[in-house]
């Protein structure tokens, strides 16, 4: 359906640019997060926290089932396993840190500035890994396709969007993961690979259940590739 391309080398601008966004959304993360200072449940911030303290402390046939040390009142894991999974990873590197940050049922409400550092980097490391190259790639497909020369000006208003680093570097949360992952699935549909557009947009649903907001297009695009090419 379209004409493949290959990504185009980030040139001087592009690094400027990154750089540039890096530095905003660690700006943003200097500043408070969602629940500081405020018991008994404090706020997003805490339930991810605390999901690092509950896939760490359990094993995986623990992490969604209620018990006396894994209360599903006090933030419940209610996201899909790739997500606990990124929280395990967390996890495992704080431990490595401080193990005061995921120690069972003491830890909640721990909050420093030292583990909110942790924790922010956190955040930063997943723009860096999966958000930031995903909106580079489907900016310089679209730049190649119309042909008008707007590869800077696509990178610009995907990866400065406000709403985005608010939420994730301000209020606290992962939505960059989920995004970014959906986003290598546009490309890779772009791509005609449909193959890993369908394991990428997979593994973006099993890391956030919002995605399901994306799931029919990507159902019925994939369905109708299957349809015309039998």
């Amino acid at each position: 359906m379209f004409t493949k391309t290959k990504f185009v080398p980030a040139n001087m601008d592009t690094f400027l640019l990154v750089c540039f966004s890096i530095a905003i959304r660690a700006a943003i993360s200097l500043h408070s997060y969602s629940g500081a200072n405020t018991p008994p449940t404090y706020g997003d911030y805490e339930a991810q926290r605390h999901w690092q303290e509950i896939t760490y402390n359990f094993p995986p046939r623990g992490w969604y089932k209620n018990s006396s040390n894994n209360d599903l009142e006090y933030w419940g894991l209610d996201y899909p396993p790739l997500t606990a999974y990124h929280s395990y990873v967390n996890a495992y590197i704080a431990s490595k840190i401080n193990s005061s940050y995921i120690d069972l049922k003491t830890s909640h409400g721990f909050e420093s500035e030292r583990h909110k550092t942790f924790m922010r980097s956190t955040v930063l490391a997943a723009d860096v890994l999966i958000f930031l190259p995903a909106c580079i790639l489907v900016a310089s497909f679209i730049d190649k396709v119309f042909k008008q020369n707007i590869f800077l000006q696509l990178c610009v208003l995907f990866i400065t969007y406000p709403g985005l680093i608010l939420i994730d570097n301000g209020h606290f949360q992962y939505n960059n993961i989920s995004l970014g992952l959906l986003l290598l699935a546009v490309y890779f549909i772009l791509n005609d690979s449909n193959n890993l557009a369908a394991f990428s947009f997979s593994l973006a649903l099993n890391y956030k259940q919002m995605e399901l907001y994306h799931a029919l297009p990507f159902f019925t695009y994939l369905l109708q590739s299957c349809l015309v090419e039998n």
